[in-house]
């Protein structure tokens, strides 16, 4: 029995070291699964069975703990910023200002709170009460990245082993700030008298002035004789509308159009443009046909199929340069985008994943398939030259140190802000150095989802040994009742603005507060109580600005007030 003893006691053993993270993690993957009213703190788990792993003395040495940690927060947050680069700088379109105006407004009261609590119900003589706070905060706006880079910082400023563990007062706060930001969110619809089938009928009638980029497709008989002997390109010019005609029937003859083919009165043409263009440009064409298109020329019969964009080449060219239908003999109508049908205009630039739309002859459009990639295989294996690459620049940039009057230690992003930026940046303009950044949904979650429970894990056993005299025989309490301070009063506040004084929908709303507390439970109840896609576009849009603010916030916080 001496090897299984040597087994669960031996901390300097590699096998040891893996057992530890195997129990933490599976335990608390699988404790996090049991909902209670309806919701789980998923792999949050990790961290609180950590915690009593540390408290019974199942540990690590300190050193690995660490560098586990280190490891896991930079795989997390660099997934996260290649996946909410590409919306990064379009969040900031349309109605995302405003939304991202609130969201920063959000944080910004979460600190204020949290200063406030701070004066109201601690000792501020003690130098470790503030950075609890910090910990506080995190936990009441559930965000783990923001934790990380508040101990990264810490760790440059105390001492050596009397770093203070802000994991406990983020494992008080944790709980009650996942039901605190539902609770809230619902708190605002009854303030503001919201009537939740109304705001959907709101929502239905909307979707008609968001068309924008859908796709419509229609059969047209040209009947405008200012037409007759146009090209292609002069009646697209004149229109100053994005279409895209994808056949043309001429004396019995079907083609495939480019921008000189000459259109004639009586001609029959199948177009495609976008939704809220469709009126316009048959009103310019002629008459809309109700019987599908069923022509064909029998001699080169034409296919449309859906062509997948895998040559890395093409990766981030506009589709206007590409000259399809002139080059190639093909004409472009759609393009999917994960899972949305977008109209291919002319300004489109094709990604890596894209999900193309070609209509033309057999032999071209297989040609054009070998121009675009078309290889599936190719996409099931993640991009981990750009991943480590982008890592590389990312620790890099966060190194570089920048000297402020006033605060004795250099401001830094770190390991959690630095491969966060440098990651928005590649998902967005990575195309332009050749760099691929495609990963499938799955990959990235898989990979984001390991980093975070490895650093889950290393923060709760390095936490569990004191967590016991700081929380239960210490201050616990105050961080529960604070943290859920810090959480519901600025969502109340800005719930009620965005709903009063903007007049935003409220499925919008509730998208929006989740995603600047960037808690999916709560954007998982907003999607049970609407059918609409407004929950998730709320989240997405302020998401990735909110992840910068929190990760980069917290760290200001311990530099300016702790160093």
């Amino acid at each position: 029995m001496d090897w299984l003893i040597n087994l669960f006691c031996k901390t300097d053993s590699v096998a040891h070291i893996v057992l530890l993270y195997a129990v933490v993690i599976a335990a608390g993957v699988l404790l996090g699964k049991i909902k209670i009213g309806g919701i789980s703190l998923g792999v949050t788990f990790v961290l609180f069975a950590g915690i009593v792993a540390g408290h019974v003395n199942f540990t690590a040495p300190v050193d690995i703990l660490t560098f586990v940690q280190d490891l896991g927060l930079i795989l997390f947050v660099f997934c996260i910023g290649l996946q909410v680069g590409p919306g990064f700088f379009e969040s900031f379109k349309k109605g995302g200002v405003k939304l991202n105006m609130l969201s920063t407004a959000l944080i910004l009261l979460n600190i204020a709170v949290m200063f406030a609590c701070y004066f109201i119900f601690f000792d501020t003589s003690d130098p470790k009460n503030l950075p609890m706070m910090v910990g506080t905060l995190c936990g009441a706006i559930t965000n783990t990245p923001s934790l990380g880079a508040a101990k990264e910082v810490l760790t440059g400023i105390f001492p050596a082993g009397s770093v203070p563990e802000i994991a406990s007062g983020y494992a008080c706060a944790y709980p009650l700030g996942v039901l605190g930001i539902i609770g809230a969110t619902l708190a605002v619809k009854y303030i503001c008298g919201v009537d939740l089938k109304e705001e959907e009928d709101k929502l239905s009638v909307q979707e008609g002035d968001n068309a924008q980029v859908k796709p419509y497709i229609m059969h047209l008989r040209v009947t405008n004789s200012y037409l007759d002997g146009k090209k292609m390109l002069e009646i697209s010019s004149f229109l100053k509308r994005d279409m895209v005609c994808t056949r043309v029937l001429h004396d019995n003859h079907v083609l495939i159009p480019n921008r000189d083919t000459v259109i004639s009165l009586g001609d029959e043409m199948l177009v495609v443009c976008a939704e809220a263009d469709a009126e316009a440009v048959i009103a310019f064409i002629g008459e809309e046909l109700k019987d599908e298109w069923v022509y064909e020329d029998k001699e080169q019969p034409m296919v449309s199929r859906r062509i997948v964009v895998t040559n890395p080449s093409v990766n981030g060219k506009r589709l206007g340069d590409m000259h399809f239908s002139r080059l190639h003999g093909v004409n472009i109508t759609r393009i999917t985008r994960q899972g949305l049908d977008l109209f291919a205009s002319k300004n489109l630039r094709l990604q890596t994943g894209d999900r193309v739309m070609v209509v033309g002859p057999e032999d071209r459009v297989m040609r054009t398939a070998d121009l675009l990639g078309n290889s599936i295989k190719r996409l099931d294996h993640p991009n981990i030259a750009t991943i480590f690459i982008g890592i590389i620049i990312g620790i890099l940039f966060g190194s570089i140190p920048l000297m402020i009057p006033g605060i004795p230690a250099p401001l830094k992003l770190g390991i959690a802000g630095g491969p966060l930026v440098i990651a928005i940046l590649i998902g967005r303009f990575g195309y332009r150095f050749k760099l691929v950044t495609y990963t499938t949904t799955s990959a990235n979650l898989m990979l984001r989802e390991i980093g975070l429970a490895l650093f889950l894990a290393s923060v709760g056993i390095k936490a569990g040994a004191s967590f016991w005299d700081t929380v239960v025989a210490g201050d616990g309490l105050k961080y529960v009742y604070t943290g859920f301070f810090i959480t519901i009063i600025p969502i109340l506040i800005i719930g009620t603005i965005a709903r009063k004084v903007y007049n935003f929908n409220y499925f919008t709303i509730m998208g929006m507060l989740a995603g600047t507390c960037t808690d999916p439970p709560a954007l998982a109840y907003a999607n049970s109580v609407c059918s609409k896609e407004a929950p998730g576009i709320g989240y997405s849009t302020v998401y990735p600005l909110s992840m910068f603010l929190r990760i980069f916030t917290a760290q200001l916080i311990v530099l300016f007030c702790c160093g």
